[in-house]
């Protein structure tokens, strides 16, 4: 028989990895689809154009990464294997690119739409299943904002930063996308190591954190008042 503490930490799990494996699944094969259906077949080859989500883990910033970031500053986020793009092989390249690159937050922010909507759904569910598919619901948006904000960041590598190199001009846009190499770098500092040195000194430096806080709140209250599900 199931030990209770099992039990609620399966279902703790359950709520946190369901909508994180969506969100994550969902954003990286929308880029390989738009590729795809602006020229580049790379990433269908290489087996990422896939609601599969074994294909689109990596290990530090699937499984690495959430933890660091859970014991240093208690938030919890990652993100997954980057989808392989031959910009080179677009039909407009720079163009091109920019839709490749607003696909993953784009479909974040479908998923977010629809998990809201869910909630209507709740009441009508029955009492020993609402309250898990409500958490689910609340977590969905709140990651899936979150992952669709991050990812906006003008900085490659993320997906706001090929947005700003394919619509900057070129005296700009050069520089910044040399930024790449060291867009991961600057990454972890900003979200790892700057917040384990305010905690060493016992100060809140959870940058990201503080930025995305408000308005997933904001959000989550603004469904709550609509929907009348709290």
């Amino acid at each position: 028989m199931m030990s209770p503490d099992f039990a609620h930490l399966a279902r703790e799990i359950s709520v946190l990895a369901l909508p994180a494996i969506f969100g994550i699944t969902l954003h990286e094969a929308a880029h390989g689809y738009v590729a795809l259906r602006c020229g580049d077949d790379t990433a269908l080859r290489m087996g990422r154009v896939t609601f599969n989500p074994l294909r689109h883990i990596d290990l530090f910033g699937t499984v690495l990464m959430p933890l660091l970031l859970f014991f240093a500053t208690g938030f919890l986020f990652g993100y997954a294997k980057p989808v392989p793009v031959n910009f080179s092989r677009l039909r407009r390249p720079r163009r091109d690119m920019v839709w490749v690159a607003l696909a993953g937050p784009a479909v974040n922010v479908l998923l977010l739409i629809v998990s809201a909507l869910l909630f209507y759904v709740v009441p009508y569910l029955p009492g020993y299943f609402q309250q898990w598919f409500f958490e689910n619901l609340q977590y969905s948006v709140a990651f899936n904002f979150i992952l669709a904000a991050f990812n906006m960041i003008p900085l490659p590598p993320l997906d706001g930063g090929r947005v700003a190199v394919g619509i900057l001009p070129d005296a700009l846009a050069f520089p910044l996308a040399r930024m790449e190499r060291y867009g991961l770098l600057i990454l972890i500092g900003v979200l790892i190591l700057v917040p384990m040195v305010g905690a060493r000194l016992d100060m809140d430096w959870n940058l990201f954190g503080h930025v995305v806080e408000g308005p997933v709140e904001w959000i989550l209250g603004a469904i709550s008042r609509i929907t009348g599900v709290g």
